[in-house]
């Protein structure tokens, strides 16, 4: 079935002020329809945007699409959808799309492949941009024990200064520990943004930059335009569905099979 684009959410949707938005393609490299897949007998988008809208700071979910069986699948259970064009390259670009309609102040940027997420990560990334007007955007970030998820390219470090703002993101081991020197806390990124709502409109509209390119990291845009992003520390963690073997451990954990130590979090 052909994708379909079409106008964005219903006229009666109310985004209230901070909208949290799911992204979901069907298309993906190493798990085509993945944000379908039967996860104890529930697509996986739902339970994404069930997880989403139990986040107390969140006033509204959406899921922003390209493909009519996911719409459809949304609509099913009852939840907000919106058609997107399917030229984006990005999830920030469809998030842009479907943001362009809503009066919301905060959007929040809630990867469809986490079904797992703790809807307190999303509180703990919205909160500040609530509580100071200075802030434009934020993300979350975990620290690394395991030097195996250090050197690991899949995995995205940040490194930040005193006061959390992000200075860098890589697929490389950073901070680089030289022989004899002590080793500073290493952090890894979860990929949950909260961004206020013109500053996204903003960096969707930004060409992308060589940090970008080069990492293939998105967030390094808003980092080579000056831009700041708050990195909050969170304990909770989540899981990425990326392949088939993630799909089994996810579905093994919401069936009380696996315990979270064994899934191999990312």
């Amino acid at each position: 079935m052909p994708p379909v684009s079409s106008p964005g959410p219903a006229p009666d949707f109310d985004s209230g002020t901070v909208v949290a938005i799911i992204p979901a393609r069907y298309q993906s490299s190493r798990l085509p329809g993945k944000a379908l897949a039967d996860i104890g007998g529930r697509p996986m988008i739902e339970h994404v945007y069930r997880r989403a809208s139990e986040a107390v700071l969140v006033s509204s979910v959406l899921v922003a699409t390209d493909d009519e069986r996911i719409r459809d699948a949304v609509r099913a259970f009852g939840g907000a959808v919106c058609m997107t064009s399917p030229a984006h390259p990005s999830g920030t670009d469809r998030l842009a799309e479907a943001v362009a309609g809503l009066s919301c102040g905060v959007v929040v940027n809630v990867q469809g492949d986490e079904p797992l997420l703790d809807p307190a990560m999303i509180d703990e990334a919205v909160r500040p941009l609530l509580t100071d007007r200075t802030l434009s955007m934020s993300t979350l970030r975990r620290r690394i024990d395991d030097p195996a998820e250090l050197h690991n390219p899949n995995v995205t470090k940040v490194v930040s200064d005193r006061q959390g703002f992000a200075l860098y993101f890589s697929r490389a081991a950073i901070p680089f520990v030289r022989d004899g020197s002590p080793a500073a806390q290493a952090w890894r990124h979860i990929g949950l943004y909260v961004y206020r709502r013109d500053l996204l409109l903003r960096l969707a509209a930004l060409e992308p930059t060589a940090l970008e390119r080069s990492e293939s990291l998105e967030q390094l845009r808003a980092l080579e335009h000056g831009i700041r992003i708050l990195a909050v520390e969170t304990q909770h963690d989540s899981i990425g569905v990326d392949t088939p073997q993630d799909l089994e451990r996810v579905r093994g954990l919401l069936a009380g099979v696996l315990p979270i130590q064994e899934t191999g979090a990312h």
